[in-house]
């Protein structure tokens, strides 16, 4: 069949959004206008109603991290809103359809196209506001700690920045599915969360080892990581014979001298993986696997996400955006959708009203990850 249309959405020609000017730092995030995208064989337009904010984009941002071809150069990698348009060949999603969906790029915009095999259901009993930050984090833990990792009932789990949006998502997925959890933080009161999120033991990286307190319990079966560097070694340490580690991220940095002798004597495997570069095939089977194995545990309340404050799109662009990205240096922005423990003191350099502002609402989720460099996740409410 032939692209479908919802009338409002065929008479448009542009939309606002956010672009980036030029690399560099958070100044260089501006609105604009843009043509509303259209969608291609097997795909879908959204009219957005919030859009997360990832590590990558600040990566993008700070030219470091271009989009892959064909995407578009808007950042914004997950999102939440309506179907308005349909492409040929989509059979299982209809117009005005709620979804989240993980985007390829263009999510800083009131629409954006993606492969209908990207999109899932808002589930029952959560908002748009909340679905918007389940892709990105939910994708990368997923396929990282269960169809990669193999995660069984029963196993030993670590995760770093486990007060991260991505440790919160593993700590919660991994305790549903039987694991024994443990994590590491940098404070008490990050630890604490984690505890009450699932974790079985949280360890103060700051104050106590955690390859001791591993190999204590007789080493980890699986590991998920994203500080690389020096962690590393420790995290082969801390690996029980035939264990699993997973690095998805390198905060750290990616370069060290290693001895592998011990992967070979204890039988290591070495893995991991980014989400964006991967086939649209890849990243529709992971889809249909959340859908499948994660979204009625959603739907049951036993997962979700922890949401913040809310600021005005505008705000977003020229004042959230910039005032999160100048308490932290681009580099450090880790992925994170969740929000633990008290408020931190960058959410009131955000919280500036503009007078007799009546624009919609951005979501901002904040933390702090690992080794207290600053984390931050913003949910922009489009429309």
């Amino acid at each position: 069949m032939s692209a479908v249309q919802e009338p409002e959405f065929a008479a448009l020609s542009r939309m606002r959004a956010v672009e980036i000017e030029k690399p560099g730092g958070p100044s260089m995030l501006r609105l604009c206008t843009r043509p509303v995208p259209q969608p291609n064989y097997g795909d879908v337009v959204i009219k957005l109603a919030y859009a997360g904010v990832n590590r990558p984009d600040a990566l993008q941002r700070a030219g470091l991290y271009d989009p892959p071809a064909g995407a578009s150069d808007l950042p914004g990698l997950e999102a939440s809103g309506t179907i308005c348009a349909l492409g040929a060949g989509v059979h299982n999603l209809q117009l005005g359809d709620q979804v989240c969906a993980l985007l390829p790029g263009g999510g800083y915009s009131e629409y954006a196209v993606t492969p209908a095999a990207h999109c899932l259901p808002v589930p029952n009993g959560m908002d748009l506001k909340q679905a918007a930050c389940l892709p990105e984090t939910f994708f990368t833990v997923w396929s990282n700690v269960f169809m990669r990792g193999g995660l069984q009932a029963g196993e030993r789990f670590l995760v770093h920045g486990g007060s991260s949006g991505i440790g919160t998502t593993a700590i919660q997925l991994a305790h549903a599915f039987g694991a024994r959890v443990f994590t590491t933080a940098g404070s008490a009161a990050k630890c604490q969360a984690c505890l009450d999120l699932g974790a079985e033991q949280a360890v103060n990286y700051r104050e106590a080892d955690f390859v001791v307190a591993l190999r204590a319990q007789g080493g980890a079966h699986l590991i998920l990581d994203m500080v690389g560097g020096d962690y590393i070694p420790r995290n082969l340490n801390a690996l029980a014979d035939d264990g699993r580690l997973v690095q998805i991220a390198f905060l750290a940095g990616p370069k060290l001298e290693l001895n592998f002798v011990q992967m070979m004597t204890r039988r290591l495997t070495l893995t991991g993986s980014t989400l964006r570069p991967q086939s649209d095939l890849a990243k529709a089977r992971i889809a249909q696997s959340l859908l499948q194995n994660v979204w009625p545990l959603l739907e049951e309340g036993r997962i979700a996400p922890v949401m913040d404050s809310s600021f005005a799109l505008e705000e977003a662009a020229l004042s959230c955006l910039g005032s999160f990205a100048l308490v932290t240096a681009p580099m450090l922005l880790v992925a994170v959708v969740s929000c633990v423990g008290p408020s931190f003191s960058v959410v009131p350099l955000v919280g500036r009203r503009t007078p007799g502002s009546r624009l919609p609402p951005v979501v901002v989720c904040c933390s702090v990850s690992l080794r207290s460099r600053l984390s931050v996740s913003e949910c922009l409410r489009i429309g």
